[in-house]
């Protein structure tokens, strides 16, 4: 089976069979902890791969926002509790890999929406936030999510929102805020989330892997 649905610089990702595909967990400056979660997208993968048919590699390393390396991952997940930094150059790495077709998934740990959003700015900095419409293909793909991004943790207490960043039309970025789809994936004795929690989660993030991949209108 051919997985022709992403293609970009470096990976080739065109002649790639499934089973080659790796996401990946973004490493990033400024003293957030980017290796929160260490079981969540390793699971997801596992829950895709089980659940969706697909055959995604099992491994799942970290990559740095300045390296080339990120365009050998056709989706790359980013969380933490605190400040993100990127310099000038890892920004422009950043908006290379996500114009040539990447996509980026941000997942608030809780405390790092004011250091993400600086951050982001610097990526596209003539570009706002959008608050993504709840009838958006990511919330339709194998699993269906009409009322938006399901509430995971509680936080503030506040609605789980998904936000979204556009490149001509397309999603490149959805934040999830006030939700923590990350901790949902993550083995079950880390929260002891119930199980219909965590299988929202598990769910959500399956669209996001779906539709990353070129599911219905996701290129």
């Amino acid at each position: 089976m051919v997985f022709g649905m992403v293609c970009l610089p470096y990976a080739s990702l065109q002649a790639q069979t499934v089973a080659d595909v790796q996401l990946a967990v973004l490493q990033y400056r400024g003293g957030g902890d980017w290796y929160s979660n260490p079981t969540a997208v390793p699971n997801l993968v596992r829950y895709c791969n089980e659940e969706m048919g697909m055959d995604l590699s099992e491994d799942v390393p970290y990559v740095d926002v300045g390296s080339p390396d990120l365009f050998n991952h056709p989706w790359i997940h980013m969380t933490g509790h605190g400040n993100v930094v990127f310099s000038s150059r890892e920004a422009d790495q950043l908006r290379s890999y996500l114009t040539a077709g990447g996509f980026l998934h941000i997942s608030d740990n809780y405390g790092m929406d004011p250091f993400v959003r600086a951050a982001m700015a610097k990526v596209f900095p003539d570009q706002e936030w959008v608050e993504v419409p709840f009838d958006h293909p990511v919330y339709h793909q194998q699993f269906d999510f009409p009322d938006g991004l399901p509430k995971i943790h509680e936080h503030d207490d506040l609605p789980a929102r998904g936000f979204g960043l556009f490149v001509q039309g397309r999603l490149v970025c959805f934040y999830d805020h006030e939700c923590d789809l990350g901790d949902g994936w993550e083995d079950y004795q880390v929260h002891r989330d119930p199980d219909d929690v965590r299988e929202s989660a598990l769910r959500m993030g399956a669209n996001l892997i779906r539709y990353a991949m070129g599911g219905a209108d996701g290129l």
